[in-house]
């Protein structure tokens, strides 16, 4: 998890996961949608998961 993902997970969350595939992004799209501080908690979770 590099620094520039880490930010830019803050800054606008679903960017930051979009090459861990269509269902993160849309995941993490909703969640923000719902509010910026679930977006960013999925985001996060997902750019931690080494898979």
């Amino acid at each position: 998890m590099s620094f520039f993902r880490v930010l830019l997970a803050i800054i606008f969350p679903p960017l930051s996961v979009i090459g861990k595939g269509c269902g993160s992004f849309l995941i993490v799209l909703l969640l923000t949608f719902c509010g910026w501080v679930p977006g960013v908690i999925a985001a996060l979770v997902i750019l931690n998961n080494p898979k």
